[in-house]
């Protein structure tokens, strides 16, 4: 059904896994949608696949937040749904973790998350709604992943005050935290396809439900977040991973 028709949705991060799933979710649904993302070619190959609007920037840049914003505004006058998915990863013991890496993980994570949501406020409809994707790790107590959880377990707060200070207008905000996801991510971590086996299979048997999640059964969440049937809802987490964080 298109529960979405007429609205304009921002993708960050559009251009392939969860944030791909959303944009072409979104666009089934009767969304008008633009993608983002930092690397010129995949932006424009995904947005001729997916048949929407691609745009290149970096959600760890202000500056490009904030061009993008004047470039919505200047094309579309308003956004109604805004979904902050552009993330990195990054790890290291407390010990170990250097400046570096702690700056590349919260610039894009956290910092770059905020003023995407800033920035873009006043561009938000009345009753638009605004999704950021954080994650089940923000509230898991797991070594080497510090800086990783600590910037999602930060949006999860920024999350909730948004919710408060733009209920008058009625726009509400959430978070959807997914776990273990099926994503092009762990293929670029490094591993063998040996030793990416072996993380799948320890994945899969720390997860009640004994699978990894979809990209699509995030972008459902976020549509139906973006729609009419979850008017009620704002300042709220929803943890998709199998159980895995019980």
């Amino acid at each position: 059904m298109e529960k979405l028709t007429g609205k304009i949705a921002l993708v960050t991060g559009g251009n392939s896994g969860i944030g791909y799933a959303t944009a072409q979710e979104l666009k089934a649904q009767g969304a008008v949608v633009i993608i983002t993302g930092r690397r010129k070619e995949a932006v424009e190959a995904a947005a001729v696949q997916l048949d929407v609007t691609g745009l290149v920037a970096d959600q760890g840049k202000l500056e490009d937040t904030e061009r993008l914003a004047a470039d919505i505004k200047t094309r579309y006058g308003k956004l109604d749904i805004l979904f902050i998915n552009a993330g990195v990863l990054g790890g290291a013991s407390i010990e170990s973790a250097t400046e570096e890496v702690f700056d590349y993980v919260m610039d894009v994570n956290f910092k770059g998350a905020y003023f995407t949501l800033s920035r873009f406020i006043p561009l938000l409809s009345e009753g638009a709604s605004v999704v950021f994707l954080s994650s089940n790790t923000a509230s898991m107590n797991v070594s080497n992943a510090s800086i990783y959880s600590s910037s999602k377990a930060a949006l999860n707060a920024v999350m909730k005050i948004a919710a408060v200070e733009l209920a008058p207008r009625k726009i509400r905000v959430n978070a959807v935290s997914p776990g273990p996801t099926e994503t092009e991510i762990l293929n670029k971590a490094g591993y063998s396809d040996e030793q990416l086996q072996g993380v799948k299979a320890w994945i899969i048997d720390n997860v009640p439900l004994h699978k990894m999640g979809k990209a699509g059964d995030v972008s459902k969440m976020v549509a139906h977040l973006s729609s009419e049937d979850s008017s009620f809802i704002t300042g709220a987490e929803f943890i998709m991973d199998g159980g895995m964080s019980l």
